[in-house]
């Protein structure tokens, strides 16, 4: 994985070395992260994987070492960013699969990194940087990563992608933590009341946790049904018409690179047992795990509306001990300090900078803030 901009056009010793710790910072973080994912992975071949990779990664590193010392520019201080530190945190905390489509975006994202620089085509970076591309993306589409004869087959085996646990859990804070902060604004332009204002915090917080559940569990339950729908519908085909069904599954294992006759005996193979010939239909032609369905309705909405209420809060929480216009000013700073977290939270999946991405969240928090607070306060005047 290396840097995302690692700034190539630059030429002269000092630009050669700026480029090649941007390039060894890339790396150093890869180390960490594939370290990681190969300690909290139970499939042992998966593990396996990772430790490979992560070796890769720290021979690359190696090698930009090297380079800086023929320079003789320092590395000392360099080690692990926090976005590496905090996905391998993640990983070893709630598993691999959590964190991986934000390995996977920020290695699609740098794919062409090590293209325009002659020393990493020389040594042949770009190759090694595509086909860790390749093998993320696989992992990451299945949500659980690879397991058995996937490992083998990665390039071109998965279409679809995996729902991003850790991208859903920051942005559905952010939504609790601006929109209830805008209300919460609006009315103390509007009024200087207390009680009004908490108590109109805390119908925003109840109100809009209550429709991210339910939104959220309208969303998984009808793509749930709709999948029980396509399997259905999958198994009256297989009933009525195995033989194109058989051509289907053929031409599915053609499109991945087996010959014809492998291709064939493969979807013989499978579909000389009906219950697995539908697993099979339904995963290599739909694109359905059978056992998933889309995850469950309930554990959404629940944790839909709990990550909304953790946001939500912030902007609240001081008036419940004060009020008036201090009251006003210390949910503005906790709401900022939960802003720049969850700015912070979102470089973990964008690749931005930390310092970027929290000064970004929070001006557009305190912009939307504004925005409400001024519209209430002309509405206040207007109506006393």
């Amino acid at each position: 994985m290396a840097d995302p901009d690692p700034k190539p056009a630059q030429s002269g010793e000092a630009g050669d070395a700026r480029r090649y710790r941007a390039n060894l910072q890339g790396e150093m973080d890869s180390v960490t992260i594939y370290s990681a994912l190969a300690k909290a992975e139970s499939d042992p071949n998966l593990a396996q994987v990772y430790a490979k990779l992560a070796a890769v990664e720290s021979a690359h590193a190696e090698f930009w070492r090297n380079q800086l010392d023929r320079k003789d520019a320092r590395t000392a201080r360099l080690r692990p960013s926090f976005r590496a530190r905090a996905l391998g945190f993640l990983a070893k905390r709630f598993g691999p699969s959590f964190v991986l489509p934000a390995i996977a975006a920020a290695e699609a994202r740098d794919i062409d990194a090590y293209d325009r620089q002659p020393e990493a085509v020389a040594r042949g970076l770009p190759t090694d940087e595509r086909s860790h591309a390749r093998l993320i993306a696989a992992a990451a589409s299945t949500g659980l990563g690879l397991a058995g004869p996937g490992v083998a087959t990665l390039e071109g085996r998965h279409s679809g992608a995996a729902g991003n646990s850790l991208r859903a859990a920051v942005l559905g804070a952010n939504d609790g933590l601006v929109s209830n902060l805008s209300l919460v604004m609006g009315v103390s332009g509007a009024t200087g009341a207390q009680h009004t204002i908490l108590l109109t915090g805390i119908a925003g917080l109840v109100a809009g946790a209550c429709s991210m559940a339910l939104g959220e569990w309208l969303s998984v339950n009808s793509s749930r049904e709709l999948y029980k729908k396509q399997i259905a519908t999958e198994g009256a085909e297989l009933e009525h018409s195995p033989e194109e069904e058989r051509e289907e599954l053929i031409l599915i294992y053609q499109a991945k690179g087996l010959g014809e006759q492998q291709a064939k005996a493969l979807a013989g193979e499978l579909l000389s047992n009906k219950d697995t010939a539908l697993d099979t239909l339904v995963r290599e032609e739909l694109g359905i795990d059978p056992d998933e369905l889309g995850g469950s309705a309930w554990s959404a909405a629940t944790a839909s509306f709990l990550l909304f209420s953790a946001g939500a809060i912030f902007p609240v929480a001081p008036f419940f001990f004060v009020g008036g216009w201090t009251a006003a000013i210390l949910s503005l700073a906790l709401s900022g300090l939960a802003l720049c977290a969850i700015g912070a939270g979102t470089s973990l999946f964008t690749g931005r900078g930390i310092f970027f991405s929290a000064s970004r969240q929070l001006i557009i928090g305190y912009a939307a803030a504004a925005v409400t607070f001024g519209v209430g306060r002309l509405a206040g005047v207007a109506l006393g």
